[in-house]
């Protein structure tokens, strides 16, 4: 993949086309999930990084064989529907009240001496509320009727996928968008001297939670919203 062949794509197409870029992506701390419509040349000219740089080590990882099962697009519509559901759903509603229990007392024992542990727990109790309504209605609604399209091909089917999905895209906005700055209002998840095992925990939970989320929402915005949209 040639530098001129990655100007004409946006970072989520990248990642779509081979999932494995997503860990550059994340290493270089570029969203490819809610802000997945960029170019590359633009998230470097805004975070200041070297893109003959990046555009090397995207092609060094073209140049290796796939390792199947990777290539998300080639997965039937249902079929990721289900393991969305089983993968990152069933995680995000397993960690969210360990979450929720862990900021609130971090912010309780730490926040006299770091405010920013407060913020952090009001704003993940937001994430949590708006989270758990957000994959409730993608199960009972948005994924139900991507599967009885499938079979039945019928006009009220595609108008709520239609509606659902312009919806949740700005619910993942949100929630990108609120890690994003957890993460940095954290400064990355660093512990600070005076932080204690509840503490390390904590921002361990929530740098894995960023993760899994990036990715949830990468598989959500630029694979199966796209893919579903275009049923017919």
């Amino acid at each position: 993949m040639e530098t001129d062949n990655l100007t004409a794509l946006t970072i989520g197409e990248m990642v779509a086309q081979d999932f494995r870029l997503a860990e550059i992506f994340k290493n270089n701390r570029i969203d490819f999930c809610c802000g997945g419509k960029k170019s590359l040349t633009e998230v470097c000219e805004e975070s200041n990084l070297n893109q003959q740089l990046l555009v090397r080590e995207i092609n060094l990882i073209k140049a290796t064989p796939t390792k199947p099962g990777q290539d998300f697009r080639s997965w039937k519509v249902d079929f990721l529907c289900d393991y969305i559901c089983n993968t990152h759903h069933q995680y995000v509603l397993q960690t969210l009240p360990q979450l929720m229990t862990y900021t609130q007392k971090i912010a309780d024992v730490h926040g006299d001496h770091h405010p920013e542990l407060i913020e952090l727990a009001v704003l993940f109790s937001k994430i949590n509320e708006e989270l758990s309504q957000h994959l409730k209605q993608e199960e009972e609604v948005l994924f139900p009727a991507i599967k009885h399209f499938l079979t039945h091909k019928d006009t009220l089917s595609k108008e709520i996928i239609d509606s659902e999905i312009a919806r949740m895209v700005g619910e993942h906005d949100f929630a990108g968008g609120a890690m994003d700055y957890i993460s940095k209002l954290t400064q990355h998840y660093k512990l600070p001297e005076d932080s204690c095992n509840t503490y390390a925990v904590a921002f361990k939970l929530l740098e894995q939670f960023e993760d899994d989320l990036h990715i949830h929402v990468h598989l959500e915005n630029n694979i199966l919203y796209p893919a579903a949209l275009n049923l017919n």
